[in-house]
Parts: C-alpha cells; structure tokens; sequence
C-alpha cells in the first residue's frame, strides 16, 4: 500500500470540525492515487449506480460533503 504524501485542500478545523479531527478528507498518494475519508453510503447507494457503473467486493462508495472536496480542487493535479 502507498503511502499519504499531501492533504488535499484544506484540515477539517477549517472546514467547522469541533474537534477537526472527523471530518471528510481527501489525500494524495505517493504512487499517484488518491485516499478519501468519507461516510460510508455503499447500502443506500450500490442500488444506484447507472448501469455501466460497478463496485468490486472490496470497494465501498463514499460519500465526502461539497465543501471538502471544493476546498481540494486546488490542489488536484490537472494531469
């Protein structure tokens, strides 16, 4: 597994976390991917997916709120 080199935008104490340690999150990884802390939502969502969508066994959606990840587009690379 990789390893977390940057936060992407901003911590979560500057998104309004009382504790600014629970928040959603978005990090960039040292072999290019990226890592999301998010709520869990695969049961409410997996139903959902368009029909040319598909998760494997071990992947889970995610959901991250619109101010986290509007606070990293800054810092995702365009390439």
């Amino acid at each position: 597994m990789s390893q977390i080199v940057r936060r992407l935008g901003v911590a979560p104490r500057f998104r309004g976390s009382a504790t600014g340690g629970t928040c959603p999150d978005i990090f960039e990884l040292a072999d290019g991917n990226f890592a999301v802390i998010g709520t869990d939502a695969t049961d409410s969502l997996d139903s959902q997916l368009p029909e040319d969508a598909a998760r494997a066994d071990y992947e889970r959606i995610v959901v991250i709120t619109r101010e986290t990840l509007l606070k990293a587009k800054a810092d995702i690379p365009d390439a």
